[in-house]
């Protein structure tokens, strides 16, 4: 939910939001979005106390007591919203394989247990990943681990490297950001190799440089039989493992393929390459269609496009400039990225790229707290090279107006209506980034739609689902298939 704040001045937008109206927005802004009433803690752990409270986080905890808590109960693992959110994902992904209950709640009793901090958090995971990723044990009489062993723990350890990857940027080796991407990506790889059949591994041009995609075709498939294909599209910080979890797995289980792939601001285009997000996925997207209609074993006809998180905001954009496209799903409906940020802080940003910078690194930057620097430098990576270095070496960027003008480009409002494609929009109840977008862009879609939300009555609340990703797949591809059936 929604912090409320008072809004500046309208004659003095800068100096009336710069200071704590403007870090209470930052917090609201990031992974702790959410308004957490009391709730229960684990039944499985006592955690250890919560540090305390910065002013801002305390007041919008004051201000947010009497809402209804969207994590209530064993729902907790986290004092902290934001943490809780992550940690709910990785619980939910048991259900895919990608990831085991004793292991995440285990790790989550050592955190507490430590104190919560991004240190803990990224070290604990980090730690799971390396136990899991390094080669197994040899079976029984010396016997080769089954390479169905190795797969799946090779998938766990990718999502616990995706764990620590998040937060590592807020603990004291910020430089370790692209080699827990690397550790992560590198089980990844291998989990892929692995599959039966193992996924197809390639490099699709896109301007400069070439987009790392993996193909994934059902068991039993046969090379030269079309089937339906689903292109699943990553958010602003998910890797590759959470495609498996809200996609892969659900369309080889249904005969379809699955195409996962790193666009700009994702991945290795992010970490390695260092490439921002660009506000134009049809330069993205149309050569992945272009790659997936040289195969036989693809049906044009047939091509879905899926976007996860930011991505229902990228691939509606793609959809509104690429005809191929036979139907596609919001997951959410985002029509703004830049609108996920308090309005305390988007305030903050004017027309005048000098007077923005100067309030943000003389007013704002010197009153962040560890916390909030955190909250910062992982909001903005995606949207600025400047930003994502400076993050690296420990330092808040100064350029605040050139990525939010890179966030703003994402707006998708005048393009949404010209959406020929069958369109699926999803939103869930407490969606914490954003709220009421969904419904925003189910009415300015003037192709066949149709608008979902999924509840905490079946425990698919929050954004994403985090604790029911099947229901999410089941809806979504239900309704793929009924659209694609012939």
């Amino acid at each position: 939910m929604k912090h409320e704040h008072t809004a500046p001045e309208a004659h003095a937008p800068a100096r009336g939001v710069s200071r704590r109206t403007a870090l209470t927005g930052l917090a609201a802004a990031g992974a702790g979005a959410l308004a957490v009433g009391a709730g229960a803690a684990p039944a499985w752990t006592a955690p250890a106390p919560a540090p305390a409270a910065t002013a801002p986080r305390a007041a919008a905890a004051a201000a947010s007591a009497a809402a209804p808590d969207p994590s209530p109960g064993a729902m907790k693992l986290f004092a902290d919203p934001g943490f809780n959110f992550a940690g709910l994902f990785a619980l939910g992904a048991a259900g895919m394989r990608a990831s085991e209950v004793g292991e995440v709640l285990t790790a989550v009793n050592t955190i507490n247990a430590a104190g919560l901090s991004e240190q803990t958090f990224t070290d604990t995971f980090r730690g799971w990943g390396d136990r899991l990723a390094a080669p197994p044990a040899a079976g029984r009489h010396g016997r080769e681990t089954p390479s169905q062993t190795r797969r799946f723990r090779s998938l766990r350890a990718a999502q616990y490297y995706t764990q620590a990857l998040f937060y590592v940027l807020g603990t004291d080796r910020p430089g370790d950001e692209q080699e827990v991407y690397l550790q992560g990506r590198r089980a990844w790889d291998t989990f892929t190799q692995l599959c039966s059949p193992a996924a197809v591994r390639s490099k699709v041009p896109y301007g400069n440089t070439r987009l790392p995609v993996w193909f994934f075709r059902p068991e039993g498939h046969r090379p030269s039989e079309p089937r339906p294909t689903v292109i699943l599209t990553n958010g602003s910080d998910g890797q590759n493992v959470d495609m498996w979890t809200y996609g892969v797995s659900a369309a080889l289980d249904r005969g379809w393929n699955a195409l996962v792939y790193d666009g700009p601001g994702q991945g290795e285009l992010l970490f390695v390459q260092e490439l921002p997000f660009t506000p134009r996925w049809e330069q993205v997207v149309g050569p992945l269609i272009d790659w997936l209609e040289r195969r036989e074993d693809v049906d044009r006809s047939r091509i879905a496009l899926t976007g996860l998180s930011m991505g229902g905001n990228l691939v509606a954009r793609a959809a509104a400039f690429e005809p191929r496209i036979a139907a596609l799903v919001c997951q959410p409906g985002c029509v703004s990225p830049w609108l996920g940020f308090d309005k305390e802080l988007r305030d903050v940003v004017t027309a005048d790229k000098a007077q923005t910078n100067r309030v943000w690194n003389e007013e704002v930057v010197p009153e962040l707290t560890p916390q909030l620097a955190y909250t910062v430098k992982k909001r903005f990576e995606i949207f600025s090279e400047e930003a994502l270095r400076a993050a690296r070496a420990g330092r808040i960027f100064t350029d605040l107006w050139t990525p939010a003008q890179r966030a703003i480009s994402l707006d998708v409002t005048a393009v949404v209506p010209r959406i020929k494609a069958p369109t699926l929009v999803l939103d869930y109840d407490f969606e914490q980034f954003y709220p009421g977008q969904p419904r925003r862009m189910y009415d300015l879609l003037r192709s066949r739609r149709e608008y979902v939300k999924l509840t905490e009555a079946t425990g698919a609340q929050l954004h994403c689902s985090p604790m029911a990703p099947q229901q999410h797949c089941d809806l979504v591809f239900d309704w793929l298939a009924d659209v694609l059936h012939r």
